[in-house]
């Protein structure tokens, strides 16, 4: 067997599904995303909590939930919120949290954000937070966010933006999928509205930032190995100047990136 076919086949290699392919990056990290800063800390929250406020007895649906830092904002606003997320370690560590944190309007529930087990009309808000770029079929999981939204409810998603233009948006997809192989996409400004507005909503940018990402937690999170890590600075390394002004990379690989939070409100039917 020639070397070539020794790699084809070694098993670190086989394949698996996306699902299980999140599953296997996230079910370990649950601990090490309740303690991101990263992830407890943003202005975008704030806002979150205020508009939900604004909304009485708001029932609140937070898709890919992960460690559930957007769950236990809203919850200090909404009558309800369902913590929902693929992967069941995330979910026991929500649960925990919530407990702790004495968050009894928080309850779980898991599964995939393509097919969502609530009956129509059930929320007055589906949000979501960081965990889009991991989503197989985003206008899927869209339409279902409308489905079981209230007339007159929103969806709002803040999730990493793609760049702006190829160049930008080339280094970005291959340093995240380097990092983590259950990403898929980050979506620019432009495709998340026409992604809402294909899915019946009428959509707005409500706030964009830069988000500041520290190299050495960012792999240590999801457990990265270290010749991806490697792979991920040599990339850096090579890209042409203005990719590395854009994204203000360092010595040490940290850097930042784009984020964005749109809103989306149901179209009449």
């Amino acid at each position: 067997m020639s070397s070539a076919e020794r790699v084809l086949k070694s098993p670190t290699l086989k394949s698996m599904k996306h699902a299980d392919a999140i599953s296997q990056s996230f079910g370990p990290a649950a601990a090490a995303y309740l303690a991101s800063a990263v992830h407890a800390q943003g202005a975008e929250l704030a806002r979150l909590t205020e508009m939900i406020g604004a909304t009485p007895k708001a029932r609140v649906l937070d898709l890919g939930c992960g460690a559930g830092h957007t769950s236990f904002a809203a919850a200090s606003a909404a009558a309800e919120v369902v913590a929902y997320d693929l992967t069941a370690e995330m979910l026991e560590t929500v649960e925990a949290e919530a407990a702790r944190r004495g968050l009894t309007r928080i309850r779980t529930k898991q599964g995939s954000v393509e097919e969502l087990p609530f009956d129509d009309g059930s929320f007055n808000w589906v949000v979501s937070r960081y965990s889009a770029h991991h989503w197989r079929n985003v206008s899927q999981a869209l339409r279902e966010g409308r489905r079981v939204l209230k007339p007159g409810g929103t969806l709002c998603i803040m999730d990493i933006a793609g760049g702006s233009e190829p160049l930008l948006d080339t280094y970005m997809q291959a340093v995240e999928v380097l990092r983590d192989p259950s990403h898929v996409r980050d979506y620019t400004e432009q495709e998340w509205l026409a992604l809402f507005q294909t899915a019946g909503f009428d959509a707005r940018t409500e706030r964009r930032w830069r988000l500041r990402i520290e190299f050495a937690s960012w792999i240590q999170r999801i457990g990265t190995p270290e010749e991806r890590a490697e792979a991920i600075r040599s990339l850096w390394q090579a890209a042409p100047q203005e990719v590395r002004e854009y994204y203000r990379v360092q010595p040490d690989g940290s850097f930042e990136m784009d984020a964005i939070m749109v809103l989306g409100k149901q179209k009449p039917v």
